[in-house]
């Protein structure tokens, strides 16, 4: 049997090994752009998409391939008994097939599956767009917190000075017991609010990692970009006129049902062939094989045999089948031609909302700059006034209070911007920056 100190020699390298095999954390410091480009490398969704569209157009370029004639060869042995014993015998042969009209349902078929390879295209680009549109509000989110989190430690400091001096001008009697507790309970709601914005980093991260189909124990750093001069949001912004028409020529929902509009018509032209007759041409070689008697002689026998034919295959009757289908693919163009109106109706609502949501933003972070400015300098006054005993315990908490609710809305309003603006980009088709 195994003694303790064996067990545990193994024990303890059974634990390296699997640690070796532990996959080590990685640290990843991403832009914006760099959040991107990851995502689309690594997302599976994503790859299962590529992989549809690699399938697709494996089928478009077989489908092009039924315009060329088939040929295959044939091979028979045959083994007989006879009153002269066991003979062999056999032939080869060499066939040709062609189609040479099919109500244009061989070229149909091979424009139907081109779109479907273009469509799938589209339908990637619209994944793309969404998976953009999930990483920037993350993103955004991380560094709207990270610069509360940084006003929020100042704060904190602020607060912890306030106790410090509010605790000796206690001993010395110039403040109440109850105003050192304002200043105590002050103290500590600020260190809660740093905490629960640090958490709350660590949860965005999470999330962030997630979109970018990432290890969730690797470390990410985020680069935070200059959003301090938004001006030029405003001032580079389109006309709400300009945004619909570029929009209207970009977005992958119009041209996904463009595209179903141009394969619903040619499941039409599909249908519709079935009323015209198939015409095929085939050719044929074939000839017989050296072959053995009982008495073990062998010959050749049989001469080559060479035809050609042309065949016809004329629809008479299908018992409906045929015009069922062609009334029920004209029913699905045209429910995708009043997809398409409506789908040209929901993206200019979605364009024109999501730009007067952007002058709305632009206007609010505007107000917010302006309060959060003027509470800044005011609560720095008071602090000051309080310093030297000119106002009460009561009246610098308030003005605190009224700082932060003025900072986190600045901060709301300064991030929100920048996210309806580069929706609105999407739309229009433009590239994702920071």
């Amino acid at each position: 049997m195994l003694d303790m100190k064996m067990l545990s020699a193994i024990a303890l390298l059974l634990s390296l090994v699997f640690s070796g095999m532990a996959q080590e954390p990685k640290s990843y410091r991403f832009s914006l752009e760099d959040c991107i480009r990851f995502a689309f490398a690594n997302s599976n969704e994503r790859k299962s998409m590529e992989l549809t569209g690699e399938s697709l157009a494996t089928t478009y370029e077989q489908s092009k391939q039924q315009r060329l004639p088939s040929v295959s060869a044939s091979f028979g042995e045959n083994f007989s008994n006879n009153e002269s014993g066991w003979s062999v015998s056999g032939n080869v042969g060499v066939g040709s097939n062609v189609t040479i009209y099919q109500g244009g349902n061989i070229n149909n078929t091979i424009e139907q599956n081109r779109l479907n390879v273009e469509r799938n295209e589209v339908q990637l680009e619209r994944y793309d767009n969404q998976l953009t549109t999930q990483i920037l509000q993350s993103f955004l989110t991380i560094l709207g917190n990270q610069e509360l989190l940084n006003y929020q430690q100042e704060v904190l400091n602020t607060s912890r000075e306030q106790l410090k001096q509010g605790r000796t001008r206690y001993k010395v009697g110039s403040i109440l017991e109850s105003d050192l507790l304002l200043l105590e309970a002050q103290y500590y709601s600020d260190s809660n609010n740093v905490v629960d914005t640090r958490i709350n980093i660590e949860n965005n991260l999470l999330d962030l990692k997630v979109l970018l189909s990432m290890n969730p124990t690797d470390d990410l750093e985020i680069i935070s970009p200059d959003t301090d001069n938004l001006d030029n949001l405003n001032t580079t912004l389109p006309t709400e006129q300009e945004a619909i028409d570029l929009a209207m020529d970009y977005m992958p929902d119009l041209r996904i049902d463009d595209y179903d509009i141009r394969l619903a018509e040619k499941s039409v032209d599909l249908a519709r062939g079935n009323y015209f007759p198939s015409i095929s041409a085939n050719a044929n070689v074939g000839m017989g094989v050296l072959s053995f008697d009982g008495d073990g002689n062998k010959q050749w026998y049989g001469k080559p045999t060479e035809s050609v034919g042309v065949s016809m295959s004329i629809p008479i009757y299908s018992r409906g089948q045929t015009k069922a289908n062609v009334k029920k693919s004209r029913i699905a163009l045209e429910q995708a031609q009043l997809d398409y109106e409506q789908s040209q109706l929901t993206v200019r609502q979605t364009v024109v909302q999501a730009y007067r949501d952007v002058v709305s933003a632009y206007n609010a972070y505007k107000v917010a700059q302006v309060k959060e400015n003027a509470y800044s300098k005011s609560f720095n006054a008071y602090n000051i006034q309080y310093q030297y005993g000119t106002i009460t315990t009561v009246d610098l908490l308030q003005q605190q209070n009224n700082y932060l609710n003025a900072l986190n809305s600045y901060i709301q309003n300064k991030y929100s911007l920048v996210m309806k603006r580069k929706i609105l980009d999407i739309y229009m088709g433009k590239k994702i920056t920071l």
